[in-house]
């Protein structure tokens, strides 16, 4: 069965693992997931990841970052949400590049020259599609 919107499935099987308490998650890999995945652990947001190769389709397997100790363990992502979706494109000028929550979230952005964050492609000067929100 083909999947019409793997960004979605990626960011659903985090916030469903979130949910139930998991460290790690297991989603299938990609080159654009892996950017996501990428930007989530230099912002801070998950503790790592790694690729685990298998046939037909490789994987991803994100260690996801909790707080606080064991009884009131907490998620330090606390929403993902989809911004453009198949059907729906959304696409923003420099100029126009959401901050989110005032810039305690982060905008993930797909430009020219690769995923980044909003903050980044304002800095370079760039526009693109914006993929989804996380805080």
């Amino acid at each position: 069965m083909t999947m019409t919107d793997p960004i979605a499935d990626m960011l659903t099987r985090i916030r469903n693992a979130l949910l139930v308490g998991k460290r790690e998650v297991l989603i299938p890999d990609s080159r654009l997931k892996r950017e996501i995945a990428r930007i989530l652990q230099e912002e801070g947001y998950i503790e790592g990841y790694r690729q685990e190769e298998a046939e037909p389709r490789g994987h991803l397997i994100l260690r996801l970052k909790y707080f606080g100790d064991r009884r009131n363990r907490r998620p330090v992502i606390t929403r993902l949400q989809r911004i453009s979706k198949p059907g729906l494109r959304v696409y923003r000028k420099r100029r126009e590049l959401p901050q989110v929550l005032s810039g305690s979230g982060i905008a993930i952005v797909t430009t020219t020259r690769g995923v980044m964050t909003a903050q980044a492609a304002r800095r370079a000067g760039l526009g693109g599609e914006v993929l989804c929100y996380v805080w």
